[in-house]
């Protein structure tokens, strides 16, 4: 069993996957994609580094993305929504929440619970930085980082 799990988040790419993402993500575990995906072909793409689980934003209108996903990895639970629609966090219990929508990129803590936001990958809306985030897990803690991506 690997020791340390490293998950890449990526949310709000609206069909436009960019390189520098790809590199930001290089070498992950497993990549968790927070909504508005912009089409199944950006899931293609993501799963050739790493598997990869999406769910769908308010965007993803014909797509059959899921609205919640929920998964352990390193001992921790995760919940997973873009954030558009409300979702009862509490029922999951989980360690990690990870929401896009928004397109600003967060960190927080709050009651023992990692709450993330990657920020948006896809086109540049308005002065907002284009971002991902790594997660990385380890020895039962976990620390987040956001990373931004030269664009």
């Amino acid at each position: 069993m690997k020791s340390v799990c490293e998950i890449g988040l990526i949310s709000d790419t609206h069909g436009l996957l960019r390189s520098e993402a790809l590199i930001a993500l290089e070498g992950c575990d497993v990549i968790l994609h927070a909504g508005d995906v912009g089409g199944s072909l950006i899931i293609d793409t993501l799963t050739q580094f790493a598997p990869t689980f999406a769910v769908g934003g308010n965007c993803d209108i014909e797509e059959t993305f899921p609205d919640y996903f929920t998964a352990e990895y390193g001992g921790k639970k995760i919940l997973m929504y873009h954030g558009h629609l409300p979702i009862d966090e509490h029922v999951f219990m989980p360690d990690i929440i990870i929401t896009g929508h928004s397109h600003i990129s967060l960190i927080e803590e709050n009651a023992g619970v990692l709450r993330i936001n990657p920020g948006s990958a896809g086109p540049k809306r308005f002065k907002l930085p284009v971002t991902v985030a790594r997660v990385t897990i380890s020895s039962g803690t976990s620390h987040a980082r956001i990373i931004n991506l030269n664009v």
